[in-house]
């Protein structure tokens, strides 16, 4: 997701510098409307499912309603922020945009990688013991 993400904010900061006419600017063009398919598609088969995988796997039966009520919650708040942003973001300037969604990204990953574990053959006990 990140790397499609700087190949977009790139395509939009070269663009800046070329003429609307040439044929490179069609190119760059393109260049982003495909950097943008491959991080929907790379955001559907890795982190989109990221909070509905942890609900299931490291939330203890006696507070999974609740804390998977809240986990919904915060999911679709922030892909509510996302999308009010977005636009008040890319009239400020599109390769910042994606420049930032591409920075976040990268913290994500990093996030994740440190502080959700392994579930992978664990029971729930083993797993409960890692948040201890």
């Amino acid at each position: 997701m990140a790397l499609s993400l700087l190949v977009v904010s790139m395509s939009f900061y070269l663009k800046e510098y070329i003429s609307p006419d040439s044929d490179l600017y069609a190119t760059l063009s393109l260049v982003s409307v495909a950097g943008v398919v491959v991080m929907v598609i790379a955001f559907s088969l890795g982190l989109g499912a990221m909070p509905w995988i942890i609900m299931s796997e490291i939330l203890p039966i006696n507070i999974k309603g609740l804390a998977g009520s809240f986990a919904t919650l915060a999911n679709w708040f922030f892909s509510w922020l996302v999308t009010i942003t977005t636009n008040l973001l890319l009239d400020w300037s599109s390769g910042g945009t994606f420049t930032i969604y591409t920075a976040v990204c990268v913290f994500t990953a990093g996030f994740v990688a440190i502080w959700v574990p392994e579930t992978k053959g664990k029971t729930l006990e083993e797993i409960q013991q890692f948040f201890r």
